[in-house]
């Protein structure tokens, strides 16, 4: 499929900052507020690609927005070609660096030029991408630590649907993390596969050590026990564990993904649309999980993962959790546990210019 040539004529950058209906609560702090900056990437032919980027902290989301802007100058008048301008940024940030807010920028222009060219193709970026509009496995992560609250959160998403969940724990001490896998497997029973995030909360001796007394539990998946990017330490939990060790969502591109599978660091991988390098460092990602014969699952961005997951050789499940819905004119739709790929062309944002005039950091 060749798609028309499109050329850049301008980016634009607008920080909102949304304020989710239940926090979310981590072993690392509660996230009470969701800073997005969201681009528009305007081309001479009218055509708009469109996407958003998460940069966690109220204190970078300025400075983000700022960033995908100035990029404005150096893109502008090039052709629409992901590849061609990932380089060009490359090689503007090199000393710099391509990680941080600088790989959250080229990450959002890269996702942001696939929708655009998959509009001008008039078809769904999975099926520019080789796949189809169809829909993607999901699981529903839940916001609440709190047993109860988890528990209640586990139930309405069974439900609706989901047959399998991820809660967050350690926060306290190993007999708290139990009480409530415990509380949200009674809730959910035996057939609902229950994963569990540790969002880099322990040192490796103290992962190896409760690790172990959570390999009676039946669990799907413990995620990032440890810090992100030490890669050995997570290959000494995956070799204490029983139960299957996933990482990733904090991987920066392919090449750290490279170093991951080549520590043996975990036994399934998870990406981050933003910090994977958007749909380009996605794709390279997917042929080398592929290659290590480990399962991809995603993190966040539920509207364009889905795409991707779909076309991915060893997609596993996405990760629900509407972040970005609020501001959207048809957010991600969820039907029997699957997340539905829209039949529309690219990858399906539209935003809610109402709702994003609310939402604009002032």
């Amino acid at each position: 499929m060749i798609a028309p040539r499109l050329t850049l004529r301008e980016i634009r950058a607008r920080a909102v900052t949304l304020t989710p209906a239940r926090p979310v609560e981590t072993a690392s702090g509660t996230l009470d507020r969701t800073p997005l900056v969201l681009l528009d990437l305007l081309t001479e032919e009218g055509i708009v690609g469109r996407s958003y980027v998460r940069c966690y902290a109220p204190a970078a989301l300025r400075p983000l927005a700022q960033l995908i802007g100035n990029l404005d100058p150096l893109v502008k008048g090039c052709g629409a070609a992901p590849l061609a301008i990932g380089k060009k940024l490359e090689r503007h940030f090199r000393l710099l660096g391509t990680q941080g807010l600088a790989g959250m920028a080229m990450a959002g222009v890269d996702m942001a030029l696939w929708d655009a060219l998959a509009k001008a193709c008039a078809v769904p970026l999975a099926t520019l991408l080789g796949g189809e509009a169809g829909s993607v496995l999901a699981y529903a992560a839940l916001r609440s630590m709190s047993p109860q609250e988890a528990a209640a959160e586990a139930e309405a998403a069974l439900s609706s649907g989901f047959s399998a969940v991820k809660l967050k724990i350690g926060r306290g001490d190993p007999t708290a993390d139990l009480e409530a896998i415990r509380t949200v497997r009674r809730a959910v029973g035996d057939g609902v596969a229950l994963m569990v995030d540790y969002n880099q909360s322990l040192s490796v001796a103290e992962a190896c050590d409760r690790i172990r007394g959570l390999d009676q539990e039946g669990l799907a998946w413990i995620e990032e026990p440890t810090r992100a990017d030490d890669f050995a330490g997570h290959a000494r939990i995956a070799g204490a564990a029983r139960t299957a060790i996933q990482l990733g969502e904090n991987c920066w591109g392919p090449h750290d993904i490279a170093k991951s599978i080549s520590a043996g660091a975990s036994d399934h991988l998870m990406f981050d649309a933003m910090k994977i390098g958007g749909v380009s460092g996605w794709l390279r990602a997917a042929a080398l999980a592929e290659a290590a014969a480990l399962q991809v699952s995603s993190h966040a961005f539920p509207e364009v993962s889905a795409h991707l997951l779909s076309v991915s050789p060893s997609g596993h499940l996405l990760e629900y959790i509407d972040h970005a819905g609020p501001i959207l004119e048809e957010p991600v739709e969820v039907k029997d546990g699957r997340v539905l790929i829209p039949d529309r062309p690219g990858s399906g944002l539209a935003w809610n210019e109402k709702a994003v005039e609310a939402a604009l950091l002032a």
